[in-house]
Formats: structure tokens, sequence, C-alpha cells
């Protein structure tokens, strides 16, 4: 069973950035599209950015030209990076990877992890 777990939130100013991780307690092979969701306080889940297993990247528009997402699959990882934070920013970043299982793809989900910015 493979487990996504996300790190890097933690409490930053307007204007700055917070680089999120979340690695595969396995390996990443099977893993297709994989991205980052987030979910703010009395909000709904919503897509922040999502990359193909060949590199190709989306992003909401709320976020294009500040955050970057990349994946590493030798080191089983995925990254956001987030630069020129904004409060509306925040809140829980979750990981998700959908995998080929042999008979469909599955949906893999992290626990999250916070980000506030905040002055």
């Amino acid at each position: 069973q493979v487990q996504l777990v996300e790190s890097g939130g933690g409490l930053v100013q307007p204007g700055g950035s917070l680089r999120l991780s979340c690695t595969a307690s396995g390996s990443m092979f099977g893993f297709g599209l994989m991205g980052w969701y987030r979910q703010a306080p009395g909000k709904e889940r919503e897509m922040v950015a999502t990359i193909t297993n060949d590199y190709r990247t989306r992003y909401a528009d709320s976020v294009k030209g500040r955050f970057a997402i990349s994946r590493d699959n030798v080191k089983n990882a995925l990254y956001l990076q987030m630069n020129s934070l904004k409060p509306e920013d925040t809140a829980v970043y979750y990981c998700q990877g959908a995998r080929w299982e042999g008979s469909g793809w599955l949906d893999y989900w992290g626990q999250g992890t916070r980000a506030t910015v905040s002055s």
C-alpha cells in the first residue's frame, strides 16, 4: 500500500516562500497524473497544480507565475515551490496521485500540510 506524506508547511509572511514536499512510501512507479490541492477554511478543496508523468504542468489561475510544481520519480517525490505568497494562499495543502493498479486508476491522497500566510 502506497502512502503519500506531505511536509514543508508553516507560517510565512506575505511575499515569502515555502516549498512543500510529498514523498511516497513506496515507489512512484505506476503514478501518472499527480497534483497539489488545497482547502481553505470554509471553502471547498481546489486544484492548485498538476503534473503528468512526462512533466506537463497545469496551474490554477490564482497561482500562475508564483507557484511551480515538479516531480522526481527517482526520489519518489513531488514538490510545490510557492513564492510571493499571499494571505489568500492560507490553506491545508494536499498531495494527490493517480496510480495504475492493474485494473484501473486509483487516487491516493496525503494527510495534508498547513500553510499560513500572515504578518
